[in-house]
């Protein structure tokens, strides 16, 4: 079962990361953008709880979510996306211990991000925060037809590495990243730096952190 396995010492362990409440808090810059493409349509805006209960869902579910009717989702998708990318990286800060996660993480696994956000944004956020160095992989949305939690993005991380399921580790905040682990039949941590409720994760795996940093440190501990 997913978190259930041990890294094989022989091997290299591999840790892909999600991004969005994991490695960063863009929520700021999220809301922001959802707000503008609600005022371009004339639609009055959701509130900022019931948006950020859908982080970490590709954007079409997040606006089929709030209401928006389907013939209007791919457009007002992408009056999103040009308000985000203009504020994104003004906007979008480092979590707490996420370098130092990187840093530990770096002297004893090859490094991955599978993200829901679409990969172009996501490679200029870490290369504003002067990140991107540590990623071997990164699958953003564009990159699958099947998001989280699908086990494809996973899947297709580890092909482009070439690794193994046991020596596979998936961290995440939300169901959607511990889901798409365990069906993708990979180790899970979850941490609660981000959207996703401690009960919730539990559902999924015994693994619970408070930040990536510890969660580097419990893996490493294996």
């Amino acid at each position: 079962m997913p978190g259930s396995f041990k890294v094989n010492k022989k091997n290299k362990a591999t840790i892909l990361f999600d991004l969005d409440g994991t490695l960063i808090d863009s929520t700021e810059a999220i809301l922001e953008s959802f707000d503008e493409s609600f005022k371009v349509f004339g639609i009055k805006t959701p509130s900022d709880n019931l948006i950020k209960s859908l982080i970490g869902h590709p954007l079409e579910i997040m606006y089929d979510g709030l209401g928006v009717p389907e013939e209007n989702i791919q457009e007002i998708i992408k009056n999103y996306k040009e308000h985000y990318r203009k504020i994104s990286r003004k906007k979008t800060i480092l979590l707490p211990y996420a370098k130092e996660a990187l840093e530990e993480a770096s002297r004893f696994a090859t490094l991955g991000i599978v993200t829901t956000k679409t990969k172009r944004y996501s490679i200029e956020l870490l290369e504003h925060m002067e990140i991107l160095r540590y990623f071997a992989v990164l699958v953003g949305r564009e990159d699958v037809q099947n998001p989280k939690p699908h086990a494809e993005p996973i899947l297709k991380a580890m092909t482009k590495l070439k690794v193994k399921n046991e020596d596979t580790w998936m961290i995440g905040d939300t169901v959607m990243d511990l889901q798409s682990a365990k069906n993708a039949e990979v180790n899970c941590v979850g941490v609660t730096c981000g959207y996703g409720e401690r009960k919730e994760l539990e559902s999924l795996s015994e693994n619970i952190f408070s930040n990536s940093l510890d969660a580097v440190k419990f893996i490493l501990s294996v």
